[in-house]
């Protein structure tokens, strides 16, 4: 036994509590996964920094690092090089680009961030493949705005220029309402990314898919971007004010109840119900000052049950196509 008179001891007993701090800290170190490392490729700085003159040398000089088929680059094709050239020559374009590239120049918080995600989301999904190159770029195209992040698995890209129309009221936001603009920032180019690659591993059901089918292919997205952003706000997630996100803890009985009552659950006639799932201000059968997607927070509260009641893997998850199951296997009720 040491002697408790020893110069050792005593240091320990006046400083057990940084000690306990170490080792807690170590413990934990020990336990996190290293994040994957993401470098995103800037297809935006390429066309928009670039001198017109030296564009066509310059596209050629890149054409390995913008390799992918999620971007179209044809530098030996005068038209390609003719339409390029008027693209970034264009006023509003270049306005849009100055405007995003304030915004993000920088993108090392969200490298991080989205490496944290991926390390997260391989380790639940071995067979997922593992995305080996990202990129950016501004498209001026706010009509697809569901397409800001898009992957093939191998590559993913992000249509940053998307994520700065908050910045571009001068434009009134290119007719976009304002209830979507909110949801184009910063905190949800993450999320988005991982709502994309959830979306590629998520096998669907053959055949007409009904509201039951939609809302459980939402709320697999939300479980897995749950999951691979620990501690991400239920507003982040779900897209949602902190009003719409009490409306919606408050009333998902009554939602529930609506979507039985009315046999909504089981048709397939979806563009009776597309307000249920779609981008909206509010789900028109609950008034002004409801939820939006109220199928997907509903499909995420079954997707939770089941996890929790069967203990199925992500993977699990991903491949059961069979939305009936997952709601009886659930015992989800509000």
């Amino acid at each position: 036994m040491p002697n408790s008179n020893s110069p050792i001891v005593r240091w320990m007993q006046r400083h057990a509590a940084v000690c306990l701090c170490i080792v807690v800290a170590a413990l934990l170190l020990s336990g996190c996964h290293r994040a994957e490392e993401v470098r995103f490729h800037r297809f935006e700085h390429l066309l928009f920094d670039t001198p017109a003159d030296q564009l066509p040398a310059q596209l050629k000089a890149h054409a390995d690092e913008f390799n992918s088929e999620l971007i179209v680059l044809s530098p030996d094709e005068p038209e390609f090089i003719e339409m390029t050239h008027e693209f970034v020559s264009d006023p509003v374009m270049r306005d849009i680009y100055h405007i995003t590239d304030s915004l993000y120049h920088d993108l090392s918080d969200i490298e991080r961030q989205l490496g944290r995600a991926l390390a997260r989301a391989y380790k639940l999904c071995p067979k997922m493949h593992h995305v080996e190159r990202f990129y950016t770029m501004v498209t001026g195209d706010f009509d697809n705005y569901g397409f800001r992040v898009f992957s093939n698995c191998g590559d993913l890209c992000v249509c940053l220029d998307q994520y700065a129309l908050g910045a571009m009221e001068k434009y009134q936001y290119f007719g976009m309402p304002t209830y979507l603009v909110r949801t184009f920032s910063r905190n949800n180019i993450v999320p988005d990314c991982m709502c994309a690659l959830a979306g590629l591993y998520s096998a669907s059901p053959d055949g007409d898919l009904t509201l039951l089918d939609h809302a459980i292919a939402d709320g697999k997205k939300l479980y897995f971007i749950e999951k691979t952003m620990p501690g991400i706000a239920d507003t982040v997630l779900l897209r949602y004010t902190a009003d719409q996100l009490k409306w919606m803890e408050s009333n998902v009985k009554n939602v529930w109840g609506w979507m039985i009552q009315n046999k909504a659950l089981y048709s397939t006639d979806i563009h009776t119900y597309q307000n249920l799932l779609g981008e909206a201000p509010h789900t028109n059968a609950f008034g002004n000052e409801s939820a939006p997607r109220t199928a997907a927070y509903i499909g995420w509260q079954i997707v939770r049950a089941y996890m929790r009641k069967t203990g199925a893997s992500m993977q699990e998850l991903f491949d059961e196509t069979d939305s009936q199951k997952i709601l009886t296997a659930s015992a989800w009720r509000p």
